[in-house]
């Protein structure tokens, strides 16, 4: 059983009222913002980045998105490039802020959020030294959230320098010699490539399979975009997608070819260490810098709510979480579709909770 707030703010305490509160101004939260402003809803966005797109701008320099920006636009407002045009990820963080700017979403930069409770009519949260209350909350932070490093990092040896592909920004920026990338996925992939051009690289993972660029003259995603936001976790289809997505996504427009070209070489997963030193198998590596491309994990201690599962994610029905009315969540990997984290894939999931939110708000505006 879980407390409710019943506490009056302490002297001094700045408190503000909405209706509902998204937590997160990166895509997932923008999108929904959209949707509760075409429903005339009181809401206000809260975010710990100092500028919308932060976020993105962070990430290594030569990120490029996989999707084409035919399919990469959130609601309303599509991606202001040629449609097959991939972008890089200073573009996407502009892309944001203009669409944050255009349609006026009321947004309160430097807010991170420390605590949400439940209260006696709904939810408090404590952002920025600022108490705010609600009736509804939408989490919209996202499927990149805490860094996912393997147990064994901390024994490898201090020489060793690591860092995860979060922090990674160029290959200038690393100390001089061969890099071990871990995992094998599009990330690892293409970080691997880059560093490949000046030093030794290997590459520890299974092999997820490669999906070509073009197929039969159009682009990959023309064939596999209308699939993929068909396939939602009510089809056969979609659960066996999300199945798929747990062991790795096969690598866009990067060729095994591709890989060995480069020199990169390929070793098995990393599992253990000897002697301070990577053991891939049965081959142990003498890196002098390890890049974790290892993925992210859900984070939200924050959350003071007894509503997630044993791996720390929320349980939810298409991002409504049952146990706790009026919480619901956006921009979770597989969500409801195969697209639901995607730039342009978001936007479905956040009408169908912005709508559950207006439901509920005129609900509880009748009683």
């Amino acid at each position: 059983m879980h407390t409710i707030e019943r506490s009056t703010p302490r002297a001094g305490t700045r408190v503000e009222r909405y209706e509902t509160l998204v937590v997160g101004a990166g895509q997932a939260g923008l999108a929904v913002g959209h949707e509760l402003a075409r429903r005339d809803a009181d809401f206000v966005i809260l975010s710990d980045e100092s500028r919308v797109g932060d976020n993105w701008r962070r990430r290594w320099d030569s990120l490029r998105l996989f999707t084409p920006a035919r399919y990469s636009g959130l609601p309303g407002m599509p991606f202001p490039a040629p449609p097959a045009h991939l972008a890089d990820k200073d573009e996407v963080a502009d892309y944001l802020e203009r669409y944050a700017e255009r349609f006026e979403l009321p947004l309160r930069l430097g807010a991170r959020a420390s605590a949400l409770r439940r209260a006696d009519h709904g939810f408090v949260l404590t952002a920025g030294g600022v108490r705010y209350e609600a009736e509804q909350v939408v989490v919209a932070t996202g499927a990149f959230q805490r860094p996912r490093i393997p147990a064994l990092a901390p024994r490898l040896a201090p020489d060793i320098h690591q860092l995860h592909s979060s922090e990674y920004r160029n290959p200038l920026a690393l100390p001089e010699g061969p890099v071990l990338v871990v995992g094998a996925g599009n990330s690892g992939a293409q970080i691997a490539l880059e560093l490949a051009q000046s030093r030794k690289v290997w590459l520890s993972g299974r092999d997820t399979g490669h999906l070509p660029r073009r197929a039969l003259g159009r682009d990959l995603f023309d064939w596999v975009w209308p699939v993929m936001t068909r396939a939602t976790m009510a089809t056969r289809l979609g659960r066996r997608l999300r199945a798929r997505g747990r062991r790795g996504d096969a690598l866009i427009g990067i060729p095994e070819a591709a890989l060995t070209a480069a020199g990169v070489r390929r070793v098995a997963r990393l599992e253990t260490e000897r002697a301070g030193l990577p053991a891939c198998g049965d081959e142990v590596l003498a890196p002098r810098v390890v890049v974790w491309c290892t993925g992210y994990q859900p984070d939200y201690p924050w959350i003071e709510l007894p509503i997630f599962d044993e791996s720390g994610a929320p349980r939810h029905e298409r991002g409504v979480v049952p146990e706790e009315p009026g919480l619901h969540f956006v921009g979770l990997r597989f969500q409801y579709r195969a697209t639901s984290s995607l730039l342009g894939g978001v936007g479905a999931d956040a009408a169908y909770v912005a709508e559950r939110v207006a439901r509920r708000s005129a609900m509880l505006a009748a009683v």
